[in-house]
């Protein structure tokens, strides 16, 4: 069993390893999507579904956040429940921030994106009853937190200085395919995490993977703010 145990940590240390050094590009957009962005016009129904799936499953920042959200959510319910929660938090300032014209330092936004990873470990740690003996309503932190993810995501769009003919639309089927992204990355971190969940070494685990969250998540604000400093 030692052995296994060995081995799933390595594993575990391998993929968090990769995911940190992939950070930087949680946000980023390949010359293609650039391109395409620069010189969009009109109803994009289509290539937008796209992108804004393809924006989530490399956004490995918004993934580390789901990952914490639903790393001890037994029920079916209560997975639909938060991540429901995410969705119209980021929905919300997604359309707002771009529609609105609202300018957020895209640096700040990303690590307090970063903060909700490093709160999301803590939390499942059980850190904040020890701390501060108290739990924070975790619903209510998944909805604010959400919030600042779609500002995050607006701060992108808004780079690209989008035409006003069809953005309506077009925004909404980015915001659909960041749905359909993030449904597609849950169905794969569940399974991963209810294969831990059999396991005698679950509990060990937990512990290693969230203290691993809580690193990655510290290491997205250090890159951040080193940006902010130096923009």
């Amino acid at each position: 069993m030692l052995i296994n145990d060995n081995r799933a940590y390595r594993l575990v240390l391998l993929l968090a390893l990769s995911v940190v050094s992939s950070s930087a590009l949680a946000h980023g957009v390949d010359d293609n999507t650039r391109s395409f962005l620069q010189q969009n016009t009109g109803v994009q129904f289509g290539p937008f579904l796209y992108i804004g799936a393809k924006h989530m499953l490399t956004g490995y920042d918004h993934l580390l956040f789901l990952v914490g959200v639903i790393f001890f959510l037994y029920r079916s319910r209560d997975v639909l429940l938060y991540v429901t929660m995410f969705t119209v938090g980021h929905s919300i300032t997604l359309l707002w921030g771009v529609l609105g014209d609202i300018q957020v330092n895209a640096y700040l936004i990303d690590t307090i994106i970063g903060l909700s990873v490093v709160y999301k470990g803590f939390d499942n740690l059980g850190g904040f009853k020890r701390v501060f003996g108290r739990q924070p309503d975790t619903r209510l932190a998944v909805l604010i937190f959400g919030l600042f993810h779609g500002f995050g995501l607006a701060t992108k769009l808004q780079e690209f200085q989008l035409p006003g003919q069809g953005l309506l639309t077009n925004l909404l089927a980015f915001n659909i395919g960041v749905e359909l992204g993030q449904f597609a990355a849950l169905a794969f971190i569940l399974i991963a995490i209810n294969f831990w969940r059999r396991s005698a070494f679950f509990e060990r685990f937990a512990t290693f993977a969230n203290t691993l969250l809580m690193s990655a998540g510290f290491m997205l604000m250090g890159y951040q703010l080193t940006g902010f400093t130096l923009q």
